[in-house]
């Protein structure tokens, strides 16, 4: 790494974004400057949203080595950013014809058709599969599955695989969970394939000892050693927590190193691979016919697919901006790559419909000014006046949360909605407006809302989108009552009840488990 980002590295982690981007300037200015010092200073740029200046940081290791492909990957995933996900998606498609073998490429790729409006589901299944092929032959072939042993009366071994387990979506969704295992039941074990710790990884930590398990870090193990661990583990049943997400480990699981294997919370589609024994979501993402999306066979966790608890720092609700301001204002604080011209000309729409309301859009890549000036020329081009708008790049998570204040009504973009984002916007008293489709990562924020009873703010068809926004709108009274009344509404609700899913999540898998002893000793008496 060049001697000034280990700087400018400090510098962005405290927020003080003009001196990162003059330390990388002056890395791109440096006459011995190499293609892994722009590399390095492009990732950076764009971990912290600033997308043209990493393009920049690209096309320059492009003038200095034009065969070099690491930033085509880089420029990929800038595209989808910014929403270009047909730009990503060629960049890709050309990327995996030079290197078909390079796990990173396949992987971005299947995450980048989840956001991409514009693919099919037959598309998105078969690419999967692909991969499920591709993970298998590169394992060695397919593999047996291990002999299980039997319960009986002891606790299930239980294993979490993830690069997530920290202040991430998925490291907050689970530490609760892991909390409230109930060790007669679960041995649980996570292993740790991300190099970031905090106090989610310490929590995890904590949690599984208590169970009598532990958490690995598995950082520097490739799959075979990875396989060696979970094997020497005991592991009765692997749980994926990442499917095709950054830093995943799902092809540890083409070597089958657990009798029974599945996959659960960070993903949210098919894996592709064939040896998951199911996949765990509910009976709101998944209605009838979603089975023809997947591979795997589905199982449904009752009480919902996943259990929100909110972060330690949380600030109170404030008040209902429209009390002092005198006008609505929408809000989302998604990620960008989830926003594309269909979601900008809904809320548009959604934006004429409510006069003198205005919107927020939040995320790390509003740091970029090209970005800004095309969201902005997009609604100028639907008849929304740019003071309409009110972009604003990242901060820390606390200051995310309180800017909610400045929030009346949420709107959840499609295909690929919220989850973590939809959660915590309902703690902070902001009613989400959804439009649930066929895929399940639509249908999250649609689960979410039945399950603290409020339905009625998922829509059917663009048209009740708009309509029941502004219907929302207009009624300031239940804007105040929700305001007020959201917390108690989800504390009471089975969203919130961490031990009710605890012992959900326990019986469905000790009883997935347990149909496959029973199948393979059945088998087994078969085969004699």
């Amino acid at each position: 790494m060049h001697p000034l980002l280990h700087t400018a590295y400090a510098k962005a982690a405290r927020a003080d974004f003009p001196a990162l981007l003059r330390l990388c300037e002056q890395v791109r200015s440096d006459p011995a400057v190499t293609p892994d010092h722009l590399l390095d200073s492009a990732n950076l740029l764009n971990q912290y949203g600033f997308l043209s200046d990493a393009e920049a940081c690209c096309r320059q290791i492009l003038a200095l080595a034009p065969k070099d492909l690491r930033p085509w990957v880089t420029l990929a995933n800038l595209e989808r950013e910014r929403g270009n996900h047909a730009i990503s998606r060629a960049y890709y498609a050309r990327l995996l014809s030079q290197r078909p073998d390079h796990p990173v490429i396949r992987r971005n790729l299947l995450i980048g058709l989840e956001y991409d409006p514009a693919v099919t589901d037959t598309d998105r299944l078969n690419a999967a599969h692909a991969w499920g092929e591709w993970a298998i032959a590169r394992a060695g072939g397919p593999r047996p599955r291990p002999p299980l042993k039997p319960l009986g009366d002891r606790p299930l071994r239980l294993g979490y695989v993830s690069a997530d387990l920290c202040q991430h979506t998925v490291g907050l969704f689970l530490h609760p969970v892991l909390a409230a295992h109930d060790p007669n039941r679960i041995t649980a074990f996570a292993y740790s394939a991300g190099a970031h710790r905090d106090w989610v990884t310490r929590a995890i930590t904590a949690n599984c000892r208590a169970t009598g398990g532990a958490l690995r870090d598995v950082t520097r193990l490739d799959d075979t050693a990875l396989a060696q661990r979970i094997q020497a583990d005991q592991i009765d049943l692997l749980v994926d927590l990442s499917g095709h997400t950054a830093g995943s480990r799902l092809s540890v699981f083409a070597h089958r190193p657990a009798p029974v294997q599945v996959s659960w919370l960070g993903y949210f589609a098919t894996t592709g691979l064939a040896p998951l024994d199911a996949v765990l979501l509910d009976h709101w993402h998944a209605p009838a016919g979603t089975d023809r999306q997947f591979i795997e066979p589905l199982l449904s966790l009752t009480p919902g697919r996943w259990c929100y608890q909110p972060v330690p720092f949380a600030p109170e609700v404030a008040s209902s901006p429209h009390q002092t301001t005198g006008t609505i204002t929408f809000g989302s604080f998604n990620n960008t790559a989830k926003y594309h011209i269909e979601v900008f000309a809904l809320w548009a729409r959604v934006l004429q419909a409510v006069p003198n309301s205005r919107l927020i859009l939040k995320w790390r890549t509003f740091n970029d000014a090209a970005l800004k000036a095309q969201v902005t020329d997009c609604f100028q081009r639907y008849g929304i006046a740019p003071e309409r708008l009110d972009l604003r790049g990242p901060s820390f998570h606390e200051t995310l949360l309180r800017e909610y204040a400045d929030i009346d009504i949420a709107l959840d973009p499609f295909p690929f909605n919220g989850g973590l984002t939809s959660c915590e916007a309902l703690w902070m008293g902001v009613p989400v407006m959804t439009w649930p489709q066929a895929r399940v990562v639509s249908r999250q924020t649609h689960a979410v809302l039945h399950q603290i009873g409020l339905p009625d703010l998922s829509a059917k068809d663009p048209e009740g989108f708009v309509r029941l926004a502004a219907n929302l709108a207009r009624d300031t009274a239940r804007l105040r009552d929700l305001r007020r009344g959201l917390r108690a509404q989800m504390q009471a609700s089975a969203l919130m009840d961490v031990q009710g899913f605890a012992r959900s999540l326990e019986e469905t898998l000790i009883a997935c488990y347990r149909r496959t002893e029973g199948g393979a000793a059945m088998g087994a008496t078969g085969s004699k």
